[in-house]
């Protein structure tokens, strides 16, 4: 088992990455038996050190909901991530170029809450507790080593874990939709970098719905006390594949009816 001052350790490692932009190595080669749950003790000493230094909460990112990302790292099971005030920005954003490190792109359906989630909630209670949802990226960051220069092992899911489940920032964009007026399965997206097609996708993907991210997401909380709170963003999790984003990169999805969202890296 992990110290507390290795969990401590750990979350200062991924802090001072982000904030010098020099990634750290892989927790999973430092720490051979953590486990996902000393991993999200890891994410927890890094969101306090944020919140410490100021930052604000403002929701929730869950990732790993496709088939096809749980089987790349051999898992069963979604993970989760907090989302801070600083990682907020504005449709058509344009990304300082020193902002983010290894910067990627995911689609996704961002939930706008009205009312508190916990426990063991159903799909509908989900929708039920949602005052609208809208079209969003997710910007993906690794301040933990993808793969380790001298082994060669790619990371694992507790490296992810523990870094905030590589939750770097969000953008908001398109129509804000109440959910009942959207079927949800079928909300997609064309997402281009610099007018090219890269993926294409539908929310359907995510776990069958993007609802069911919520559920698991409320009963995961749960179980360490906590809840998914009125006014949070809750990112259901991603429907295409990580887009790199490069310097001099717009990024652009194409939700059709539901408007676009975009942003610019420098």
């Amino acid at each position: 088992m992990m110290t507390d001052q290795e969990i401590a350790a750990a979350a200062q490692r991924i802090d001072t990455a982000e904030r010098t932009g020099v990634q750290t190595g892989l927790l999973s080669i430092a720490h051979p038996a953590m486990t996902m749950d000393e991993a999200y003790k890891v994410q927890a000493a890094l969101v306090q050190r944020k919140l410490a230094a100021g930052r604000k909460t403002i929701g929730w990112k869950i990732g790993l909901t496709s088939k096809a990302m749980q089987a790349a790292l051999q898992i069963d099971t979604p993970d989760s991530g907090v989302l801070l005030d600083d990682m907020l920005f504005d449709d058509g954003a344009v990304i300082p170029p020193d902002r983010f490190i290894q910067p990627r792109i995911e689609a996704e359906v961002a939930f706008i809450m009205k009312a508190p989630l916990s426990g063991n909630v159903s799909v509908f209670d989900v929708l039920n507790a949602t005052d609208y949802v809208v079209p969003a990226l997710e910007i993906l960051d690794t301040r933990i080593l993808r793969v380790d220069p001298v082994s060669k092992k790619p990371r694992t899911i507790v490296d992810t874990i523990a870094d905030n489940a590589a939750n770097a920032g969000i953008v908001l964009g398109g129509r804000a939709m109440r959910p009942e007026a959207v079927d949800l399965r079928w909300m997609g997206a064309i997402v281009s970098r610099n007018a090219e097609v890269e993926e294409t996708g539908l929310a359907a993907g995510v776990l069958n719905h993007p609802a069911r991210g919520i559920v698991w997401l409320a009963a995961r909380l749960a179980r360490y006390g906590d809840r998914i709170e009125a006014r949070q963003v809750v990112l259901a999790g991603s429907f295409i594949r990580p887009i790199e984003a490069r310097h001099g990169d717009t990024i652009t999805a194409d939700y059709g009816a539901y408007g676009t969202v975009s942003c610019h890296f420098r």
